[in-house]
C-alpha cells in the first residue's frame, strides 16, 4: 500500500490528485467544526448526554459533526438515502431501468436526480432537526432564525455532496466513501482517549483492553482477507488460425470477488436505519420517540438485539442487490464467447451464465455473511463488556474497505496512465 503510493507521489499528475484529495478532506474536517448560528450549545450537551444510541449512529456518519450541531450536521447520509432510492426505482420502474443501461447520457441524468433527492431530503431533515428535535436548543425563537438554520444545514449536505463529486472527478477514490472514512478516522483519537480514561477510573481491566485489541486485530486481518479474496474461474481459449498464425489457445482465469459489492452494503445498511431517528425528530416526547429508542437504538436492551437482526437482514439484503447491480454475467459470458473463449465443462451461452451466477450468489454469502458479523458483533459484545464499541467493527470495515478500494484505483489510474504513455 505504501509503495503504491509512494510511486503515485512521483508523479506530479497523480501528486496533484493525492493533493486534491487531502485538500477536500481537510475542508470537510473544517467545517464538521464550525457550528451552526444561534444554538445553545449547552441545551444540546443535555440531550447527548442523555442519549447514547441511535444518536451516536448518526454521528458516526458525520464524524462528530451531529452532536457539535455544525454546518455538515447531516454529513452525507440524505445523498446516501438518495442513492438507495435511485437505486430501487431502476428496479421497480422501466424508465429508471432504462436510464441505469443508457450508458454515459443515462447515468448523468440519474446522478441529477440523485442530486435534487439529496436537497429534497436534507431540507426535510434540517425542518425536523430544526422545528423538532432541538427546538428548545435555537436560542432566538423567531421564523427568521428558523429559517437561517434550517438553510445551512441543508446548504451543508448540498456542499458535502459536491465535495465528494469533485474527489470523484479530480480526486483519487470514491468522495463520498472518503468523505465517510475521514469522518471515522477523525473519531479515533477520541475513541482512544475515551478508552484510557475508563481505564484509569477502573470500569475497564487490562484483560479487556487487551481483548479488544486482538479483536480489532483479528477484525482488521479478516477485513483484508475477504475484501481481496476472489474465487478463480478457469477460462480455455480456442485456437483459430488467421493467415498463417495460429492464435489463441492459452487458458486464463476470472477473478470473482467474494466482496463484490465492497462496504456499500454496510453503508446503505446503517443509512436506512438511521431513518427512524430522521422520523423522530418531528415528533420528539411522544410514544413513537419512545418506542424507537427502546426497540431500535443500539444502546440498551432488547434495542440492541432488534438493532442487530435488522442489521444482519439488511446487510445480506444489499449484498445481493449491489452485487447484482456490479456483476453482469451475461455479458462476461458473451464476450468470453465473442473470443473464443469458453469454462472448461461448461457448454458457452446461457449454461455459463447460469454457471457464473451460481458460483457469484454463493461467494457472495460468505462475503455477506462476514460483513453483517463484523458490523453487528460489537453491539452484543457492547453489552457483556461494558466497553462501547458498538460502531468498532463498523468503523473498521468502512475505514478499511475504502482505504483498499482507494489503494486500487490509484494502482488503476497509474495503469492507465502508464498505457497511454506507451500508445503515444
Amino acid at each position: 500500500m505504501l509503495k503504491t503510493v509512494t510511486q503515485a507521489w512521483k508523479v506530479p499528475e497523480m501528486r496533484k490528485k493525492i493533493l486534491f484529495t487531502l485538500a477536500m478532506l481537510v475542508v470537510f474536517r473544517i467545517g464538521s467544526n464550525i457550528p451552526v448560528p444561534g444554538i445553545n450549545r449547552d441545551y444540546l450537551a443535555r440531550i447527548f448526554s442523555g442519549e447514547t444510541g441511535l444518536f451516536d449512529l448518526f454521528d458516526l456518519f458525520s464524524g462528530g459533526a451531529f452532536q457539535k450541531f455544525t454546518i455538515f450536521a447531516l454529513s452525507i447520509t440524505p445523498y446516501i438515502t438518495a442513492s438507495i432510492i435511485v437505486q430501487l426505482l431502476t428496479v421497480a420502474f422501466p424508465y429508471f431501468e432504462n436510464l441505469a443501461k443508457e450508458g454515459t447520457a443515462g447515468r448523468k441524468k440519474m446522478a441529477q436526480i440523485t442530486r435534487y433527492m439529496t436537497i429534497g431530503l436534507g431540507l426535510i431533515q434540517s425542518i425536523g432537526l430544526t422545528v423538532g428535535l432541538f427546538r428548545g436548543a435555537v436560542i432566538h425563537q423567531t421564523a427568521f432564525s428558523f429559517a437561517v438554520i434550517i438553510l445551512v444545514l441543508t446548504a451543508g449536505t448540498a456542499f458535502l455532496m459536491w465535495l465528494g463529486e469533485e474527489i470523484n472527478d479530480k480526486g483519487v477514490g470514491n468522495g463520498i466513501s472518503l468523505l465517510i472514512f475521514g469522518g471515522i478516522v477523525a473519531r479515533i483519537p477520541t475513541g482512544i482517549r475515551t478508552m484510557l480514561v475508563k481505564y484509569q477510573e477502573g470500569s475497564v481491566n487490562v484483560v479487556t483492553l487487551i481483548m479488544f485489541a486482538l479483536f480489532a486485530l483479528a477484525v482488521i486481518a479478516g477485513i483484508i482477507m475477504v475484501q481481496q479474496g476472489t474465487r478463480k474461474i478457469p477460462v480455455q481459449y480456442a485456437k483459430r488460425v488467421v493467415g498463417r498464425k495460429m492464435y489463441g489457445g492459452q487458458a486464463t482465469h476470472i477473478p470473482l470477488k467474494v466482496n463484490q459489492a465492497g462496504v456499500i452494503p454496510v453503508i446503505f445498511a446503517m443509512a436506512l436505519l438511521t431513518f427512524p431517528l430522521t422520523i423522530t425528530y418531528f415528533f420528539p416526547n411522544t410514544d413513537f420517540t419512545a418506542f424507537v429508542t427502546k426497540y431500535l437504538s443500539p444502546g440498551g436492551m432488547p434495542g440492541a438485539w432488534i438493532y442487530g437482526a435488522l442489521n444482519v437482514v439488511l446487510i445480506i439484503a444489499f449484498t445481493y442487490f449491489y452485487t447484482a447491480i456490479t456483476f453482469n454475467p451475461i455479458e462476461i459470458a458473451s464476450n468470453m464467447r465473442a473470443n473464443g473463449g469458453f469454462v472448461p465443462g461448461i457448454r458457452p451461452g446461457r449454461a455459463t451464465v447460469d454457471y457464473l451466477h451460481r458460483v457469484m450468489t454463493r461467494i457472495s454469502l460468505v462475503g455477506a455473511i462476514f460483513l453483517a458479523v463484523v458490523a453487528t458483533l460489537p453491539l452484543l459484545l457492547s453489552q457483556v463488556a461494558g466497553i462501547d464499541v458498538r460502531f468498532g467493527g463498523t468503523s473498521l470495515l468502512i475505514a478499511i474497505g475504502v482505504a483498499l478500494d482507494t489503494m486500487r484505483q490509484l494502482e488503476d489510474q497509474m495503469v492507465m496512465r502508464n498505457y497511454r504513455g506507451f500508445l503515444k
